[in-house]
């Protein structure tokens, strides 16, 4: 175990929240076992209602806003910088509609103050969850499936928000997508080969209309396609080679016919023309398709370098924030 006092920063993302997101500050613990202090952190996504208001008169520590919506994923790196620059040790993600109980955050935490992660994920036990259709249960885990083939990390909720990280883990962790953060953090924290956990928590229903999709479909085709852009980044060789693979195969397989054939016929090649031409198509495209994995393959051993070059730069850039002792600190961005 660690023996210095830990800070533990919780951060709120909000987009018109002041109906909800006042209790969901109350609820917040600040006296948790392990951790010296508690500080909460709202980021406010472009509100036009009055969320700021009633996150400072709840007892919001810091509140950060965006002058216009950026977006959950946006607003999420907006905390996870405001937290590191104010001396974060541990940074906890709870979502400011109340769905999360925040009396579980000690649990949520716990692995990383025992030093057993650097990552820990609330498993809301979907397929328990009766406010879920049978559809939507069978799409998150169907999705939790996928996210797990991709990241090499077992974890049976894979889009739950309510999540835990550590310092180290938060400076390393960069996120490009403008719709969610979910995916592409735990096959970031996959492909780093950081420890991650899941640990049991509770849930609510929410009554309200989701913020961030526009439906079921909507969610999975956004979260679709950071998983695969997500993939290729880290992954661009085993892509690349797995696309081509078909392709060489099926060139090879009608070459090598075409030459058997010709062989059995003295050498002539007479009526073949369109084998010959399939075949040489097929293996062009695989052979471009090896080539494109290379390249970006190199392209990726840069990306490791400017990963590495990110992360000492905001490592030395945490602590530039001076904690408010009795006040709230508002900042626009």
């Amino acid at each position: 175990m660690v023996s210095r006092p830990l800070n533990l920063f919780v951060q709120i993302c909000a987009l018109n929240e002041e109906d909800t997101i006042g209790k969901v500050i109350r609820d917040i613990p600040r006296q948790v076992d392990g951790v010296a202090s508690v500080h909460v952190v709202v980021v406010n996504d472009g509100s036009t209602d009055n969320t700021v208001q009633t996150a400072t008169e709840a007892g919001a520590d810091i509140v950060v806003s965006h002058h216009a919506n950026k977006g959950l994923a946006r607003a999420f790196q907006t905390g996870i910088d405001t937290c590191l620059g104010y001396g974060a040790d541990i940074i906890v993600n709870i979502d400011a509609d109340g769905q999360y109980e925040a009396a579980d955050i000690g649990k949520l935490i716990a692995p990383i103050i025992l030093q057993q992660a650097d990552m820990v994920i609330g498993d809301r036990q979907v397929q328990g969850m009766t406010h879920f259709s049978p559809v939507k249960r069978l799409f998150q885990w169907l999705g939790s499936q996928i996210v797990q083939l991709a990241s090499g990390i077992r974890i049976p909720d894979a889009v739950s928000g309510f999540r835990a990280y550590s310092r180290e883990t938060a400076l390393r962790m960069y996120v490009t997508s403008n719709f969610s953060y979910t995916v592409q953090t735990l096959i970031q924290a996959g492909k780093l080969g950081l420890a991650v956990r899941s640990v049991p928590i509770r849930a609510r229903a929410t009554t309200r209309p989701s913020r961030l999709h526009r439906g079921t479909l909507h969610f999975m085709s956004q979260q679709a396609a950071i998983l695969v852009r997500t993939y290729v980044t880290y992954e661009p060789l085993k892509t690349f080679l797995t696309l081509s693979a078909p392709f060489l195969l099926i060139g090879a397989v009608l070459i090598m016919r075409l030459i058997i054939l010709a062989a059995e016929q003295g050498g002539q090649f007479v009526g073949r023309l369109q084998s010959l031409v399939a075949g040489m198509v097929s293996l062009v495209i695989g052979l471009l398709l090896v080539i494109t994995g290379i390249i970006a393959d190199r392209v990726r051993e840069n990306r490791r370098l400017l990963e590495e070059l990110m992360y000492r730069v905001r490592e030395q850039d945490t602590h530039r924030y001076v904690l408010p002792d009795d006040s709230n600190r508002s900042a626009k961005q």
